[in-house]
């Protein structure tokens, strides 16, 4: 405020010209956006100064200089100051006479200026020249900023309005028009109702002493009352499809979440279960290895067994005299046999321990395979919340048709109630339906391509998948036959050993001959170690024959998991192809909407022209009325003439009758 006072004060020291004294007191006491000139008389050298120094941007948003009786020169200098101004918001020259100048720089000024909002012009004579006012309504029609403007007690008539009323054809942001206690009369009523059947931005509308009939004032009203509602319906629309499309974009980025943890988690599995089959392939290996030793060894010692008995027979047939050292080793004998069966006991214990630890390592492949079991049915279950989620959107949806059927039969009873009269605005509302149809179906079709691209890209995914499981499925054939070969090496190797270890029994055998003692206790160690020998076999037979079924069962459990995936994937397909039927549904719902609405078009047409029809019948009607009411009025003179006339008889004659009266009462005093 204080720039704009010092700029003021140096244009009157440039000017030189001195300030008025009521000027520098209202700027001094203006403390906000708002500068107050009113009831202040200026001078034109005054507004020179205030036009130069509105020429720049100001803080100033708000100006009255309503009851400042600016004179021509004075108005016209002031207001080309505001061409360019692009602070000035609301400008308030209430009750300043001003005519024909004024009217014709105020419409320069709205051609020019692209800030003002409002503009307050009552109290003024601006239609008193129709030439000056059509240059005014010119430079309204091509304003595109000003939503409210005050024409109150400018002398407005007839031929006012009609320019006025091809500005407000042509402009589209007036939304306020006060044209009250004007002289518009009928054939200004009637230009104004046609300019707003064209306008549908006029919102307020104020006609008050203009001597327009009835009936075009209600007709103004209703067609002011059906632009409002048009605006707050765009409004409505305009936030929903807002909502709508928010929500969408939401449900958009949960449904790719959702897909990436999915995908996230089945990648999970795979790594776990490719884990746990690289796990059980490694320890089959090794207990198949096991397997081999032991029977390496038990071949070798069943071979040693039977060139042992062939030499306890040779031994037996020779040695006769040894029956008595056989008894004291058959003691000895018994005596390890105790030893060996206490040992066959802690090597039973072993065994229980080490079942304990399969049975351990069991359970937690169970728990393993349970958790997995959870982990499927959590996705199935966010599958079904996802479905759940398109079937609330797909009510949504329901709903919103539904809305719009129903705003569609309100609209259809509206059109019944009043289709003689409003052509326009209900054909303009039936465009806007139209459009709001055509958004949707856009929406929709947009949709089904989101959804075919998604298809698309699952089934992608599912190819995907099923090309790993080939390289999986190939890599284990792969992996197997690298083990059987390995296994026939290691079985040539054995029977290497075998060989070699039988050259060397030979030898120990040949030793054995010579000191018969030694062989009989060899041969009952032998004996001793295969039977541990056979108990162990027959362990190592049962733990293989239990991991051979536990194998099966995982085998079982990745097979029912692929037909689950499978399963999984052809539920999302048959659910998308669902969405699918039930958008082409929608489709042709929208399609029988739009046979109706060709419909209605048609019966708009047929109204339209009996509205013509109604419309040249009141026409003639009001001409006819018209002349009735001329003969009545001069009937009514007539009758008052008449009237008047016997008033006068009677008063002639009673005056006559007072005269008489008085003059006998004077000739005859008693």
């Amino acid at each position: 405020m204080e720039d704009f006072r010092q700029m003021y004060l140096c244009l009157c020291e440039e000017r030189g010209v001195e300030p008025q004294d009521s000027v520098m007191v209202k700027l001094q006491e203006c403390r906000a956006s708002r500068l107050d000139l009113s009831g202040l008389s200026l001078s034109t050298d005054t507004c020179a100064l205030l036009a130069r120094a509105f020429q720049k941007d100001t803080f100033f948003s708000e100006l009255s200089l309503s009851d400042c009786m600016l004179s021509d020169e004075g108005a016209k200098v002031f207001l080309t100051g505001l061409f360019y101004n692009t602070t000035l918001k609301v400008l308030n020259l209430k009750g300043n006479n001003l005519k024909s100048a004024g009217a014709e720089v105020l419409g320069k000024l709205l051609a020019h200026n692209n800030t003002l909002i409002r503009l307050v012009l009552d109290w003024n004579a601006l239609g008193v020249w129709d030439e000056t006012f059509t240059i005014f309504c010119e430079g309204l029609s091509s304003n595109s900023v000003l939503t409210h403007l005050d024409l109150r007690n400018n002398q407005i008539n007839h031929h006012g309005m009609m320019p006025l009323s091809e500005t407000l054809k042509r402009n589209s942001s007036l939304k306020v028009l006060d044209l009250r206690w004007n002289n518009i009369g009928l054939l200004g009523g009637r230009c104004l109702l046609e300019a707003l059947q064209n306008n549908h931005n006029v919102q307020q509308l104020e006609l008050a002493g203009n001597n327009i009939p009835s009936d075009t004032l209600k007709a103004l009203e209703h067609i002011v009352g059906c632009n409002t509602d048009r605006q707050s319906t765009l409004r409505e629309s305009r936030s929903r499809t807002q909502v709508l499309t928010k929500e969408i974009q939401n449900l958009k980025q949960e449904k790719g979440r959702q897909f990436q943890n999915l995908m996230v988690t089945i990648d999970r599995q795979r790594e776990e279960m490719g884990q746990s089959s690289r796990c059980t392939s490694i320890r089959i290996s090794q207990l198949q290895e096991a397997l081999d030793e032991r029977k390496s060894t038990v071949n070798s010692l069943t071979a040693k067994l039977q060139m042992t008995e062939a030499a306890l027979a040779l031994s037996e047939q020779k040695n006769h005299s040894l029956a008595e050292l056989i008894a004291r080793l058959k003691v000895e004998k018994e005596q390890h046999m105790e030893a060996h069966s206490r040992e066959r006991k802690k090597e039973h214990e072993d065994n229980v321990s080490r079942e304990g630890k399969l049975l351990r390592d069991i359970q937690n492949l169970t728990d393993t395979n349970l958790q997995l079991k959870n982990k499927v049915e959590e996705v199935e279950r966010k599958c079904k919340s996802q479905q759940q989620q398109l079937f609330e959107l797909k009510q949504e949806l329901t709903n919103s048709t539904a809305e719009l059927k129903l705003k569609l039969a309100q609209a259809e009873d509206r059109l019944e109630i009043e289709k003689r009269r409003f052509k326009q605005g209900l054909e303009e509302m039936d465009n806007l339906r139209q459009r709001e149809v055509e958004h949707v179906n856009r929406h929709l079709e947009k949709r089904e391509k989101a959804l075919q691209e998604r298809i698309f890209k699952l089934e992608g995914q599912r190819l995907q998948l099923e090309e790993e499981l080939s390289k999986a499925k190939a890599a284990v054939v792969a992996e197997r036959s690298k083990a059987e070969e390995e296994l026939s090496k290691a079985r040539a190797q054995a029977r290497q050993e075998e060989h070699e270890h039988v050259l060397s029994l030979e030898e120990k055998l040949r030793s054995v001959r010579s000191s018969m003692q030694e062989v009989q206790l060899h041969l009952s160690q032998q004996k001793q170690i295969v039977s541990e020998q056979q108990a162990k076999n027959s362990q190592l037979t049962i733990e293989t024959d239990c991991l051979r079924r536990r194998i099966e069962e995982l085998q079982q459990e990745l097979s029912g998991k692929d037909q689950e995936k499978v399963a999984e994937v052809s539920r999302v397909r048959l659910g998308l192809q669902e969405q699918i039927g039930h958008l082409e549904a929608e489709r042709i719902a929208q399609g029988g909407l739009k046979e109706k609405i060709s419909a209605l078009e048609r019966e708009m047409k047929v109204l339209c022209s009996n509205h013509r029809e109604a419309l040249l019948d009141k026409d003639s009607e009001m001409s006819s009325l018209l002349e009735k009411l001329r003969l009545k009025e001069g009937e009514i003179k007539r009758i008052r003439d008449d009237e008047a006339q016997r008033a006068t008889y009677l008063q002639n004659a009673i005056l006559t009758y007072v005269q008489g009266s008085t003059l006998t009462h004077y000739s005859n005093p008693n």
